[in-house]
């Protein structure tokens, strides 16, 4: 039976440890060739550890596939391009990059400093950015050459994205921005052959602990709806050239369960006609607050 992504060429960041890990590893079981970028930092984004992307390497060599190690720096404009560089160089190509690199900083929003504010949207944001965007200047060169490929974005949103999460301020921005790139880029990028999707994971990971502890555990025994491996299914079906007609979704994924976000759409209406008098838009918005479906609480609320 043909594996789903024969000979694809798939970067994937943050591949080091959690579910950046697992995706590589699915990735490499369904027969791409997979570039495993990761810094090896710690949980809140400091130091460096070149093994664990040698270890995943290590691993996907053993189970037969082919494999690249690298520790540039996801938000790093030129670190960036070198990442893309060094899949066009070793492999010859680029299929997909699945955005997964990441850390957390977490404090409540009164408290959080500038410094913590700006390293959790660099790395989120600006490092999807940044991968993604050198990409998608060779895929827009490939196909105005007449060689379009059919390429794929996978980004990592969150459930704190979509929702908002207490005490994660600056990850929940970061995402929900994520979110909102996701659906600029399979806007502008289908054209050229690309298409872009977002999933939101909850899964049993560094990043996850301290807000989900009474999830956390492993089960006794049976299935482990919290390990990262549920997550690379989806991710390595969105890689593959099958899910060409899919683009601009973001999918909730825990376990088993697949869910698709039905993000942010206009709601009840009410024209006045003419300029509003500040003195009647009490009763105005309570009547449209009455009106709409009432929204997912915060998480941590």
């Amino acid at each position: 039976m043909p594996k789903l992504c024969e000979g694809r060429i798939v970067i994937v960041t943050g591949a080091g440890r959690g579910i950046g890990r697992e995706h590589a590893l699915e990735l490499a079981r369904q027969g791409a060739r997979v570039v495993v970028n990761d810094l090896g930092v710690t949980g809140d984004g400091s130091g460096a550890d070149a093994g664990p992307a040698r270890e995943v390497v290590e691993r996907i060599r053993e189970l037969g596939g082919e494999a690249l190690p690298n520790g540039e720096d996801v938000a790093d404009w030129e670190g960036a391009g070198r990442l893309v560089g060094a899949a066009l160089e070793r492999f010859g190509g680029l299929d997909a990059v699945v955005n997964n690199a990441g850390f957390v900083r977490d404090r409540m929003f009164a408290n959080t400093s500038e410094a913590e504010w700006d390293a959790v949207l660099r790395v989120h944001l600006k490092g999807h950015f940044c991968v993604a965007r050198h990409a998608a200047a060779w895929w827009r060169e490939e196909s105005k050459a007449g060689r379009a490929r059919s390429a794929r974005i996978v980004n990592t949103s969150s459930g704190a994205g979509l929702q908002g999460s207490v005490g994660q301020s600056a990850y929940s921005a970061a995402k929900a921005g994520i979110a909102a790139l996701t659906l600029v880029q399979a806007a502008e990028l289908a054209r050229y052959g690309v298409t872009a999707n977002a999933i939101a994971p909850s899964a049993r990971t560094r990043m996850t602990e301290a807000v989900f502890q009474d999830r956390m555990a492993p089960p006794a025994g049976g299935f482990d709806a919290m390990h990262p491996e549920n997550i690379a299914p989806v991710v390595v079906w969105l890689a593959s050239a099958e899910s060409n007609d899919v683009t601009g979704c973001v999918f909730e994924l825990e376990g088993g369960r697949i869910s698709l976000a039905d993000g942010w759409r206009s709601g009840p209406v009410l024209d006045r006609g003419a300029r509003w008098d500040p003195a009647e838009l009490g009763p105005a918005v309570r009547e449209l607050l009455a009106k709409a479906v009432p929204p997912q609480k915060v998480y941590g609320t």
